[in-house]
């Protein structure tokens, strides 16, 4: 085993930096949602810089060609009402820029992985429901 565990779940924001974060910090077996599949394809046209898009183009068809996504199905549907509920109950708001951050712990939930990030803030306050592995 590689990270502190055999299996997890890699947000966003962990894939984009997979370059720099060492293998020693990730599970043996990587995991990421469709949903980071999906922001991951917006991310090019979300810069006006053309050696931007083409780096964010790369990455995009590297984790296609890595990656065999986990999809945000009913299992998942129904555990983003939980992850809702309790991000509502911790007096954050379970909507705007995060909502994807939010799905995507979902997914982590219904899979019963950890859920390794970049940006703990992003998913705070679910600590009770999923295991949130900051690299």
């Amino acid at each position: 085993m590689t990270g502190p565990h055999e299996r997890g779940l890699l947000d966003t924001s962990v894939v984009v930096d997979l370059d720099v974060v060492s293998a020693e910090v990730l599970p043996a077996q990587m995991a990421i949602a469709t949903l980071t599949g999906a922001e991951l394809t917006a991310g090019p046209h979300a810069s006006d810089d053309v050696a931007e898009r083409a780096r964010r183009q790369a990455v995009l068809q590297r984790t296609e060609a890595t990656f065999d996504p986990l999809p945000f199905d009913l299992a998942a549907a129904h555990c983003y009402g939980q992850v809702y509920a309790t991000v509502r109950a911790s007096g954050c708001k379970p909507r705007g820029r995060r909502v994807v951050d939010l799905l995507i712990a979902a997914v982590a939930l219904s899979n019963q992985l950890p859920l390794y990030t970049r940006n703990p803030d992003d998913v705070a306050g679910l600590e009770r429901l999923i295991e949130v592995v900051r690299v």
